[in-house]
């Protein structure tokens, strides 16, 4: 029977001391203010129904109240402990009599209690408590059985009392550090999990924003991640991507190179980089540069293979007008020296023709030489200019007026060719500031151009309107042959040229002029269909 009440003591025990472990675990409460005296009162609260539950024998109780004291002394301190211990002092003088010996132990066991917990301040709670179930035994020993001389001779009984205390003692000290140890762990993972969701976070963010497109392939070369980016750069939604294989939407000539190098770097274990071009939603071809580098998963082998690729259309047009303004200015040098030569026997020539007017003036080809001779004397000039710019006069110039007298000069090619000249235009005057000889000359290479690209004759629509932003629109369209789409960004590069003879210096010069002029050209062709070149000019305000 009296096995049985302390298996009671030590049931109820146990539960009071896991029921707040418990309720803690579940529910995230915050830190209480006071928290040793509510940890004491609720101390109180487990002695007084363990000594409930004790048993009587001649007068005296018995039941494990001091394990939640040894407890709350070990682990809060003497203020938690003193309370327990006072509650525990009068839940069992209210339930037996022997009162004496009940006090007087109870003194002394506070008395030591404190004083260990003072000089055991250093150590852990663990140690503490076997310190002070240590001194609560020989305390016991000291006072039950030399002082009062109570059941001395029944060793067992005592025995069996100071066991159950023990295990109470125990169970409480396991409950209490599993629970701390689940609990520094639990923060633990929770602190670890907001670094990863922290760092997570972080990653999407860059792979959300960034223009750079983000790929991730595995083995089977099927891609299992695309960045958001793919629909911002190619227009594709990632969802339609994920439904193809990726070869599909890059270039066929930058295939093999592509696929080679992926197999490479499953052999060989290596990042490395590689150039090929994707298809954008509208059927363009962007360029991308692309560094691959290799996940190693179990056993050092290669898993997946992560793919950022950075569109560089831009710098190639960039390395393009670099190279092109390389070849300008090795063709202005050229072209600047070829002018100096001609125009030292020009000035000559030109001398000669002159003196033989003065004294010949009735022949009529006179007139004529002088001003084919200053004609070559103009195209020498333009030829210095490439290889270095003059200064130009610009005045105020009727656009209109400069395209009928440049059309005037062209009229007999024309008629020669069967090939007529349609002008339309608005009433209201065009006028910029420029230079007229080089604009005349940009019109006289358009025209010339468009004539010979008509060996068979036609049509020359030529529309002269003003545009939105104050500027001249001059439109010339012709019916010939037309221009493959995929050479008209080559039109204006030094020695380009599709006619036979041509050396492509004549859409260069006009690039230039118009650039000296705040102007642009545009070209639009078809095959067999014409071309339409759009000049715009800044018209004055």
């Amino acid at each position: 029977m009296i096995h049985l009440d302390y298996i009671i003591n030590l049931s109820i025990f146990s539960l009071m001391v896991s029921m707040p472990l418990v309720i803690r675990s579940f529910i995230n409460l915050k830190p209480l203010k006071h928290v040793h005296l509510w940890v004491g009162l609720y101390g109180g609260i487990v002695s007084v129904i363990l000594v409930s539950f004790s048993f009587q024998q001649n007068g005296y109780s018995y039941d494990i109240r001091y394990a939640p004291v040894i407890l709350l002394f070990s682990y809060f301190g003497p203020v938690p402990g003193l309370i327990t211990g006072i509650f525990a002092l009068t839940s069992r003088l209210l339930s037996s009599g022997q009162w004496a010996p009940a006090i007087i132990g109870w003194t002394i066991l506070m008395t030591v209690f404190s004083l260990v917990h003072w000089f055991t301040k250093r150590l852990t709670s663990v140690k503490k408590c076997f310190i002070l179930f240590g001194s609560f035994l020989l305390i016991y020993a000291i006072i039950v059985s030399i002082i009062f001389n109570i059941f001395r001779d029944k060793p067992f009984f005592h025995l069996q009392y100071l066991l159950f205390v023990m295990i109470g003692v125990i169970i409480g000290v396991l409950l209490i550090e599993s629970y701390m140890k689940l609990y520094r762990l639990y923060n633990r993972l929770s602190d670890m999990y907001k670094m990863v969701e922290a760092s997570e976070s972080k990653y999407r963010l860059i792979a959300e924003n960034t223009s750079d497109l983000i790929m991730v392939m595995d083995k089977e070369q099927s891609i299992s991640y695309f960045s958001p980016s793919h629909e911002l750069v190619l227009g594709f939604q990632c969802c339609e991507m994920e439904k193809f294989e990726l070869c599909k939407f890059i270039h066929s000539d930058d295939i093999t190179n592509f696929q080679n190098t992926i197999m490479n770097m499953f052999k060989n274990k290596e990042s490395q980089s590689m150039e090929f071009r994707l298809k954008h939603k509208d059927n363009r071809w962007i360029e991308f540069e692309s560094r691959c580098m290799p996940v190693k998963g179990e056993k050092e082998a290669i898993e997946k293979i992560v793919i950022i690729s950075r569109d560089i259309s831009e710098r190639k047009k960039s390395e393009e007008i670099l190279l092109q303004s390389e070849k300008l200015s090795i063709v202005g040098e050229l072209a600047a020296g070829v002018a100096h030569e001609i125009r030292n026997p020009l000035t000559t020539i030109k001398g000669f023709v002159q003196l033989y007017k003065t004294e010949n003036s009735s022949i009529e080809y006179n007139d004529l030489l002088l001003s084919e001779l200053e004609r070559i004397e103009t195209i020498t000039s333009e030829l210095l200019t490439l290889g270095k710019p003059q200064a130009v006069q610009l005045i105020r110039t009727n656009v209109r007026e400069l395209i009928e007298n440049t059309l005037e000069l062209l009229s007999p090619q024309a008629l020669m060719n069967n090939i007529q000249f349609n002008l339309k235009f608005e009433e209201s005057p065009f006028i910029i500031t420029g230079e007229k000889n080089q604009l005349k000359q940009v019109f006289l290479n358009i025209f010339k151009n468009a004539i010979e690209a008509m060996p068979k004759g036609g049509d020359i629509h030529i529309n002269l309107q003003k545009g939105l932003a104050d500027e001249c629109i001059i439109s010339v369209q012709d019916q010939g042959c037309g221009i493959p789409e995929e050479l008209l960004p080559r039109l204006g590069e030094p020695f380009y040229s599709l006619k036979e003879k041509g050396t492509g210096l004549g859409i260069m010069i006009c690039h230039k002029i118009l650039k000296q002029h705040h102007g642009s050209i545009t070209y639009k062709s078809k095959i067999k269909e014409g071309t339409l070149v759009e000049i715009k000019l800044p018209l004055v305000s």
